[in-house]
Formats: structure tokens, sequence, C-alpha cells
């Protein structure tokens, strides 16, 4: 088992047996329940194209002395790679880029420069399409930011989207990190009438798509992080939102009681992914791993 040395950081749950995991199933519902009403509040904002900041390329390195805005938390410093490089957040299905709100400032408040949040379209019928998509904002964001790379975070399907991306479309030579968060790697069986999506029934267990993201990818960059949570009923069974191939740098981290629609906006899993993001700097020339590790 591979530990994260950012997860020493975060707060423990307690860890229940097997008797109350129903209590622990209850709560996490009760969660998903106030999430989705916040959620619902904020949806309408989020359904516009994030406006692109009129910026300056900049440099690798951030001139000392410049004023950036707010002050970075300590964790990343004004002038650090991790503060310039480019965080790219991309929703989940039938979602939009404000369920990343509280995710976002997280981020901003520890000196994370450049944010972008991507909408695609819920009438997108082939994920191969989306990833196609979010490959031309990567290299928009490139551009206007002058930065050779980004990271970015996905939720759900995002992550799937980004996956492609990075794996079958030479993404990885423009992603540093990739962190999921409830992503069905391994396909999810998912209810009969939600197959009724041409995009949904990609992401089930078997879909061409999924066996085409078995295929070899040897030589890939991209380091991936995916957080999977036991109590996520989106995911089934759960272990799918884990990245698990041979070729790749990933290490999969256990999130306990919590459901699908609180990895976004759960503050443990935000700091996680925060030092999993700023983590990379210290890995920089190791050689690519393959483990798994716990938030809670």
């Amino acid at each position: 088992m591979k530990v994260l040395p950012f997860l020493s950081l975060l707060p423990r749950l307690p860890r229940l047996p097997g008797p109350r995991l129903s209590t622990a199933l209850l709560g996490a519902t009760v969660l998903e329940l106030v999430v989705l009403t916040g959620h619902l509040a904020t949806y309408p904002f989020g359904l516009t194209q994030e406006r692109a900041p009129q910026e300056r390329p900049t440099p690798e390195r951030r001139t000392p002395g410049l004023s950036t805005g707010p002050p970075a938390g300590p964790p990343t410093l004004p002038g650090s790679p991790a503060a310039e490089r480019p965080v790219v957040l991309l929703h989940g299905f039938i979602d939009n880029r404000s369920v990343f709100v509280l995710l976002r400032r997280a981020l901003a408040r520890h000196g994370r420069r450049h944010l972008a949040s991507l909408n695609y379209s819920p009438l997108t019928r082939d994920l191969r399409t989306a990833a196609e998509l979010l490959g031309r904002h990567v290299e928009e964001i490139c551009a206007r930011t002058g930065q050779r790379e980004v990271d970015i975070v996905g939720h759900s399907l995002g992550g799937l989207i980004a996956r492609y991306y990075v794996q079958r479309l030479g993404g990885d030579h423009r992603v540093r990190t990739l962190v999921t968060l409830g992503t069905p790697h391994g396909g999810t069986a998912v209810a009969p009438g939600a197959g009724l999506h041409p995009i949904v029934r990609q992401m089930r267990g078997g879909s061409p798509l999924i066996e085409e993201l078995r295929l070899p990818a040897p030589g890939c960059r991209t380091r991936f992080v995916s957080f999977w949570s036991e109590l996520d009923q989106v995911m089934i069974p759960v272990r799918t939102a884990c990245v698990d191939h041979p070729d790749l740098d990933a290490v999969n981290v256990r999130v306990s009681g919590i459901g699908h629609l609180a990895l976004p906006v759960h503050p443990a899993v935000a700091a996680a992914v925060r030092e999993a993001l700023e983590s990379q700097e210290a890995r920089e020339g190791t050689a690519p791993s393959s483990g798994t590790s716990s938030v809670a």
C-alpha cells in the first residue's frame, strides 16, 4: 500500500465496524441531499461558459515582489511552478462548472493563479468528442497563460473525458497531473433507463470505450490520482472508480463517510486534491508508481 505524504495532514474519521455501516450510509445520504440542495441553488449560475480572463502569458517563474492579489497560503509559494500551472476543472454528467465553486475557492486561497472551469454540452453524444473539445481548451489555456502544462481535476464523467484525452489523444504531453473524483474508470452498472443516453452507455462496464482505455499506454507521462468513496452509490461496484492499468502512474485514494455528490465539495477532499497537485513537484524524476491510500 502506497502512502502519500499529504494524507498525514488530513483529519481522520473513525473506521466504522460492519454492523454500523447502515449508520454511515444514512449519514452519507443525508449529506448528499444537503449537497444536492445547495448545488441546485447554484446550478443556474454555471450554465454559461466561463469568460476567459484577459491576461498576459506569464513566465515559468514569477518575478520576485510582483503583486498577485490576496496572499497565498503557505503550502504553495508564490514563485512555485505549481502556482503558475493552470488547473482545469471538468464537471460530470448533466452538470456544469458550478459544482466546483468550493474547490476552486480552496485552490485559489492557496496560491493557484490560473483556474479554468469548463462546460461541455449535455447534448454531447460521444465522450471522444468531448475529449477533443477538452484538448482544444487546454491548448487555448496554455497559449493564454504561457504555460506548457496544466493539471486537471475531473468529477465523475469529467474525469473519464480527461483520461481519454490524456491516454488516447496525446494529452499526456500537456497534463502533468489528472485528479479524478468518483470517475467510472472501469465502467459502472447504471440504471437501465439512464442507459438511453449514448454517453451513459459508454460509461458502462465492458463498453467499447471502457475497453479502449484498457489498451496499452506505454510511456504515458501524466500522473493519475483517483479518489473513490466506499459509499458512492453511483459507482457500481465502488472500486470501479480506481485506476487499474499497468502502464499508468496511478494512486487510488479511498474516501470514507461521503457519497458521490459530496466529493467535489468536501473540505477534506479539497485539501487532499490540493496536496496531490502540489506533491508532484517533489516527485519529479521518480519512477512511475501504482498504489492505494486513504483520506479518512
